[in-house]
Parts: C-alpha cells; structure tokens; sequence
C-alpha cells in the first residue's frame, strides 16, 4: 500500500500541535496544587489567622522574641510584643489584659519564664484566647508565687546572680549582674548577643516574684509547652512538673536550652505557637 509521505509544512504543523498541548498541560499543572500543598491551602479555606500575643519575663525585654517573631510573620500571623511592665504579679496582668481586650478575633498566647505568671492571670475570662504556650515559663495554680515554684526542685542557681537596685519605698528591683548574664541566662546564646542583653535587661520588682497567682486560665484553656532542659532560673524538674499538672497537648524538650530558649531556638518556639493555633 502506498503511504503519502507528509511534506515539510505538514510535519511542522503537527510539531507546533504537540507543543500547544504539552504547554496546555504544563499551565494546568502549574495551577492545580497536589499533595501536602494542597492539603494546606485547603485546610481553612478563607480563616483568618489568630493574633499571636508575645509576653517576655523578667530580665529581658521584648526584643528577646525577634527570632519567633519573624518566623510567625514569615508564616502571615499577626504579631505583638507585648513591654510587660515587670511592676507585680496584679499590675502586670492588668495591663496585658487591657492589651488582649483590644485585639480582635482568636489570639493565642505565648510567654516566657515570668510572663507564664502573667498571661495565666490575664487570658482567665478571655474567650478569644484559643490557647496558652509556656516557654521555659511559670504555669502556676491558685496562690503559687514564681519564686515558690522555682524553689520547689533543686537546680536554680539565679539568686546568687542578682543585684537590688533600693526604690526608696521601701521594695526594689532585681537585675542579672551583668557579668553573670551569659552563663545564668543565656549560655546557649552567642555570647555577644547574650552581653548586648545584659546591658538591656529589664528589671523586675521583687513583688512580682513574690506575690501569689489567682485562678489560672490552664485550667480552661488548653497549653502547650516547650521546656529548656539546662535551665538555670527555672529547674526542668519544676518545667516537667507543671506541664503535666496542666495536662498540656504538648510539650517539647529542647536538649541544651538555656532558659534564653526564644532567642537561642526560635524555630522550634515559633513551631509550637503555630500548632497551638491551628
């Protein structure tokens, strides 16, 4: 049988076809997701993303949560830093009650060492706040002050590491001697970053440490926490303790953290913060 055999303007038509449909198919590739990619953009479809309220602790300010910040903006949360003023358990925690007030939509709510105190008395009532994370923080029960948990195991070694500034009314404030800061608070820290954050500690009101919780939202909110396993201000001994007692989701040990752990790991901080507000 005889077969034609297609001229040259014929057989460049056909390529130009085939390029026109492998290109269809490419371009329909490129817009439609598949596997774990898809799963997350379809997971809430439109849901809006809870506001991320950040509480730092005694003897640090709020730039010690840079780190998890830009991570949880990287991922589109809202953020805020909250400036604890450190002046006493009630105080503190009226002021960030005021700061969570006028937040709208879900929050959740994360602090550290001292600010566990604070964000435990604060978030109790709130119904936007979704959930709590400690991190290497104070989760007290009713009429527990931080100095009486960090006492409650061996292993804390910050009182030999203060210095009192007198106020002259009869309390003062607490600070990390500066040449102590490294290795007490932040011996996992580059150690010219934990210098820089010596020099620019915030002081805490001895009353803060001393004054005793009232009912704390654990009790209805659900918590998570991430524990530092070389803690020197709060013994992970006290940390195992209190995250079982709340009966966190989770809890994540971090081996070689110091009590400085938003700052030295702030991958696997900002990493819980996103599953607590999922």
């Amino acid at each position: 049988m005889h077969h034609r055999v297609p001229d040259e303007s014929e057989r460049a038509m056909r390529v130009r076809k085939v390029f026109a449909v492998v290109g269809t198919l490419l371009a329909l590739a490129a817009v439609v997701p598949s596997g774990a990619g898809a799963a997350e953009e379809t997971e809430k479809p439109g849901a809006k993303k809870p506001t991320v309220v950040l509480v730092h602790g005694a003897f640090a300010d709020a730039s010690s949560w840079n780190g998890v910040v830009e991570r949880l903006q990287r991922k589109g949360f809202p953020v805020v830093a909250v400036a604890n003023p450190l002046r006493g358990l009630t105080y503190d925690a009226n002021y960030l009650r005021q700061v969570l007030a006028s937040i709208d939509g879900p929050i959740v709510l994360a602090g550290h060492s001292y600010g566990g105190m604070v964000q435990s008395q604060a978030a109790l009532g709130n119904k936007n706040v979704k959930s709590l994370v400690y991190v290497a923080a104070f989760a007290p029960e009713k009429g527990e002050s931080a100095l009486e948990l960090s006492n409650k195991f061996p292993g804390s070694t910050l009182g030999d590491t203060l210095q009192t500034i007198d106020l002259g009314d009869g309390t003062k404030d607490l600070a990390i001697q500066q040449d102590e800061y490294w290795q007490q608070f932040a011996a996992d820290v580059p150690r010219r970053e934990a210098t820089l954050a010596a020099a620019t500690q915030r002081p805490v009101n001895d009353s803060a440490l001393t004054e005793g919780a009232g009912e704390p939202a654990w009790h209805t909110i659900p918590s998570y926490f991430v524990n530092a396993a070389k803690d020197k201000n709060i013994p992970i001994a006290a940390q195992r303790f209190m995250a079982e007692r709340a009966h966190a989701k989770a809890v994540v040990e971090l081996r070689g953290a110091s009590h400085s752990v938003a700052v030295s790991q702030p991958e696997a901080v900002a990493d819980l913060i996103v599953r607590a507000a999922r």
